[in-house]
């Protein structure tokens, strides 16, 4: 039962993070990597991938450090580490098309989690961009008018 109650704390930590991190530091100081995310590329890799080698180390490092005992470290990472592998079907693979597999969702969730990420694109800019996360998105986008 602590297994599954620190993995979804690791999945959620990222979730709330993540947006925070992108809205105040990908967005802020450290725009000069993120920017190239906002820019249209056709390389497999871009600069802002530092960031998930970023996430991806920390839960690395806490797998590492809990496996041994596998307490509440190793479990957190855990979650951490599904949240990326989430991230990468999700925006890299469904959003983004950076592996084509997937369609464009046409309804339900997947559709308004694309639909905030359209608007979260609408600008290439710094500033001006709204829905900062991937899994908890405003309400609005899951309107069939949008």
């Amino acid at each position: 039962m602590h297994a599954i109650l620190y993995s979804l704390l690791g999945f959620g930590i990222m979730e709330v993070s993540g947006w925070f991190i992108h809205k105040f530091i990908m967005h802020g100081p450290l725009w000069n990597i993120h920017k190239t995310h906002h820019q249209h590329t056709v390389k497999p890799f871009e600069l802002n991938d530092l960031f998930s080698l970023f996430f991806g180390s920390v839960a690395f490092l806490l797998i590492f450090l809990g496996v041994d005992a596998l307490d509440y470290r190793f479990w957190i990472g855990i979650g951490i580490s599904t949240y990326g592998m989430s991230y990468f079907f999700l925006h890299d693979m469904l959003i983004h098309r950076r592996i084509k597999f997937f369609k464009k969702p046409k309804k339900g969730y997947l559709s308004g989690i694309f639909k905030a990420h359209q608007a979260h694109h609408a600008t290439n800019k710094r500033d001006g961009s709204v829905s900062f996360g991937l899994f908890v998105v405003p309400k609005k986008y899951f309107n069939s008018n949008r």
